[in-house]
C-alpha cells in the first residue's frame, strides 16, 4: 500500500480504523491459537487443564470488571478494588487510625 498517494483526511481515517482492526485480529488470532493448542492436547489424550493444572484457568478475553473489595461505611459511592494506589478516602481513613479491615465488603 502506497501511503503517499492518500490525502491527509484519508490517512486520518485510516489511522482511526487501525486500532480497532488490530484488536479484532489479535482476538481472532488468540482464539485460533487456543483452538490449535486444545486440538494438539486432545490428539495426545489430554485437556489443556490437565496439562496446566486445575488452579490455572485459561482466560479468553473476559473483559470483566474487578470486584469491589472495600467500601466506605458512610458513603457507599466510595469504592476500591484493592488494586493500584489507595484512594484518598482510604488514606484519610487509615490516617484517622481506623482499620482497612473495617472497609471490607
Amino acid at each position: 500500500m502506497d501511503l503517499s498517494t492518500l490525502s491527509l483526511v484519508e490517512l486520518r481515517e485510516l489511522q482511526e480504523k487501525i486500532p480497532a482492526e488490530l484488536k479484532r485480529r489479535e482476538s481472532a488470532e488468540k482464539a485460533n491459537v487456543l483452538n490449535e493448542v486444545r486440538a494438539f492436547a486432545k490428539a495426545r489424550g489430554f485437556a489443556i487443564e490437565d496439562l496446566i493444572g486445575k488452579e490455572t484457568k485459561i482466560k479468553v478475553a473476559s473483559g470483566g470488571k474487578v470486584k469491589v473489595k472495600y467500601r466506605h461505611p458512610q458513603n457507599a459511592e466510595l469504592e476500591w478494588t484493592g488494586r493500584g494506589r489507595k484512594p484518598k478516602w482510604v488514606e484519610a481513613w487509615l490516617a484517622e487510625g481506623a482499620s482497612l479491615d473495617a472497609l471490607l465488603v
